[in-house]
Formats: C-alpha cells, sequence, structure tokens
C-alpha cells in the first residue's frame, strides 16, 4: 500500500470515498469536508495521511487527526490529540491499512505532546465518539487500546406538522431576541465569563466568518444577556454541526444549541424557555424538522418533543 501526506487536492476523490462506506447514514458534502477536514488550523498535517491502491493509484482509506495549534487567548485540549475520522474502503480492509493509518496518526500525535487522544470531539468535529450502529468499529478501536467513556451522546430530532407561526415563551421580566452585530462584544463578554471554553471558541468563529448575529438567540434582563440558545439553518454562514447531515431530509433542516443560562439565574426554568424560544425562532422561518446534537440530556429535551435520533460512544485512549 502506498501512503501519502493529506492533501486538498484529493478532497473530491476522498468525499466520494466516505459517501460510498458512510454516505447513507452521514452524508457529506464538499463544502463541509473542505470546512472541517482542510480550512481548520487544528489538522495536523504530519498525522494525517491517505492510503492509495498501488496499482490503481485510487485512494482507499485516510486518517485526519488533530491537536491545537490555534493562536488565540483561549485554548481547547491542553494535552490532548483528537482522530476526526479514519476510514478504509470495505473491500480493502483486513489489510492492516487502518493499523498502519492509527499508527502513524498516535506516533505524531505524541511527538507534539498529546497524552491522550479522543476519537472525535475535535474543533470542526464530525462527530463526538463513535456512531452507535457501527459495533466493529468500536471493537476495532477497543483492540487497540481506546476505553469507552459513559454516558452516550445523542443527536436527537423532532418533526414539526407544519410551518404555522409559533409564539416566544413568557419570561417574567424578560425577553426574547435575536442578536445582532452590535452585540458582538457583549455576547463574547457574556460566554466568556458564563461559558469558558469550546462554545466561546465557536461563537468567536461564527463572528470571523461574517455572522451578524441571527444564529443566537438570547433572553435578557434589565438589558443584560443572561441566557442564550444557537440556532441554525441553510443560510448559516458555515454548516453548523447539528446540520450535518441535512441531505437525509427532504425539506430544510434547522438546528439548536449549544445553549446555556447564567448560574446566577438557573432553577428558573428558563433552560427549557430558551429552547422553546430558538424552536420557535426556526419554526417561524418555515423550518419543519430541528435536530439537537451532541447531548446526553434526553429526557429535558423529551418534554419538548424529541426523541433520539443518532447514538455515539465517547472513547479515549491514555499513553503512558
Amino acid at each position: 500500500m502506498h501512503y501519502m501526506p493529506w492533501d486538498a487536492s484529493y478532497l473530491e476523490a476522498l468525499c466520494e470515498l466516505w459517501n460510498r462506506e458512510l454516505g447513507e447514514r452521514f452524508p457529506l458534502r464538499p463544502e463541509l469536508f473542505h470546512q472541517n477536514s482542510f480550512a481548520d488550523e487544528n489538522v495536523l498535517d504530519a498525522g494525517s495521511w491517505i492510503a492509495f491502491d498501488p496499482k490503481t493509484m485510487q485512494p482507499v482509506g485516510f486518517v485526519v487527526a488533530k491537536c491545537w495549534q490555534e493562536k488565540l487567548e483561549l485554548q481547547l485540549g491542553m494535552g490532548v490529540g483528537w482522530i476526526q475520522v479514519l476510514l478504509v474502503d470495505e473491500k480493502y480492509r483486513g489489510q492492516g491499512i487502518g493499523t498502519e493509518l492509527l499508527t502513524r496518526a498516535e506516533a505524531a500525535l505524541r511527538q507534539q505532546g498529546a497524552k491522550s487522544i479522543l476519537l472525535g470531539r475535535d474543533p470542526y468535529h464530525y462527530f463526538p465518539g463513535i456512531p452507535e450502529e457501527s459495533p466493529e468499529v468500536k471493537a476495532w478501536f477497543e483492540r487497540r487500546g481506546y476505553a469507552v467513556l459513559e454516558p452516550l451522546e445523542n443527536d436527537l430530532l423532532c418533526h414539526y406538522p407544519d410551518s404555522a407561526k409559533a409564539e416566544l415563551p413568557h419570561v417574567s421580566d424578560g425577553c426574547f431576541r435575536l442578536l445582532t452585530v452590535a452585540d458582538k462584544d457583549a455576547f463574547l463578554a457574556f460566554l466568556h465569563r458564563c461559558f469558558p471554553g469550546r462554545w466561546e471558541y465557536e461563537a468567536i468563529h461564527y463572528f470571523r466568518r461574517g455572522g451578524e448575529g441571527r444564529e443566537f438567540v438570547v433572553l435578557e434582563k434589565r438589558g443584560e444577556i443572561i441566557g442564550f440558545c444557537r440556532i441554525n439553518d441553510g443560510s448559516s454562514p458555515f454548516i453548523a454541526q447539528n446540520v450535518y447531515w441535512a441531505p437525509l431530509f427532504h425539506d430544510e433542516l434547522g438546528g439548536i444549541g449549544p445553549l446555556g443560562v447564567d448560574s446566577e439565574h438557573r432553577g428558573q426554568g428558563l433552560g427549557l424557555a430558551i429552547v422553546e424560544a430558538g424552536i420557535t425562532m426556526l419554526r417561524n422561518r418555515g423550518i419543519k424538522q430541528i435536530v439537537i446534537d451532541w447531548t446526553t440530556l434526553v429526557d429535558f429535551y423529551a418534554k419538548l418533543g424529541y426523541h433520539s435520533w443518532k447514538q455515539y460512544a465517547k472513547y479515549r485512549k491514555e499513553f503512558e
């Protein structure tokens, strides 16, 4: 087998390989592939490889490894490396290709100082773990030292029967509204204070990519932001995680999350209310199906009619 470093010139061929293997469950668009696996600054070139059939020189497998490399004040995953995706053409499995790709990725991540590796959950991730419907993949990684972490993560789904106008929930002394560009600094300060880390990181990238605020519903009391809910649709400035698999749906898909309420204002039912506000905003855009991604709070969202649609098992490998 012939191995070559990660190269964007093979994007179309690798996307076709993905869709042959996974497209019925996780259809990958070239623009999403570019966004998540080529444009992300955290892709580790030394740990990302393509396997080719030496006779045809067609790609038959690939791995994408990541570690934190961005120049930001915040940092995700100190001492952590990520395997974003490892995929081998079904016809070429059992020949040691996946093991070779993983070995190269792990070695490069260790060289970068990683003390542990997570499967998925990277910046611009596809999955928060291994899809639960792929037990053979779980077993393969377990044989290579990866340990499962509880609980399962879920993508949730709800279908709405029509696109009739919905009403925003009522909150005493509070109001819901969409963010504007003028709110950028105040909103980022709120996230930095209340939710530092991934949610803040994603919001920073949102504004860098030209976001103008329509993807964030905020809850205000006395002019102060005390809660938020991210909402996504086909017009968002980049493809957000809860609408990754929109090609599975005939109509436009909407997404909810992340969301949160300032700790000083919790215990008042505001979390559920802000989800309802986000749903209302999306439904009033004519969206009839909405996904809430990467959550363990199945019972919480069931109150609003959501059910588990896809499940993922989280895995980690610790280096000695």
